[in-house]
């Protein structure tokens, strides 16, 4: 049977996607953390809560690209 898609297309574009969303969500990551590292020396209390905003963010999606594979 003749399908419009073959199986292979469909494993490149589901790796290539996931691999760039964890990038996306690994860069965020690292937003937060310099975030939360650097409110200290800027004495702001705002870093610290956009920070962890920032990481309960991709500690929720994270879980999610571990059913692709």
């Amino acid at each position: 049977r003749q399908t419009l898609v073959r199986n292979e297309e469909v494993k490149h574009v589901v790796c290539c996607c996931r691999k760039k969303c964890l990038l996306f969500n690994d860069m965020v990551l690292i937003i937060a953390t310099l975030h939360t590292g650097f409110s200290r020396r800027a004495k702001s209390f705002e870093m610290i809560l956009v920070g962890r905003f920032l990481e309960g963010i991709c500690a929720g999606r994270t879980p999610h690209y571990s059913i692709l594979k």
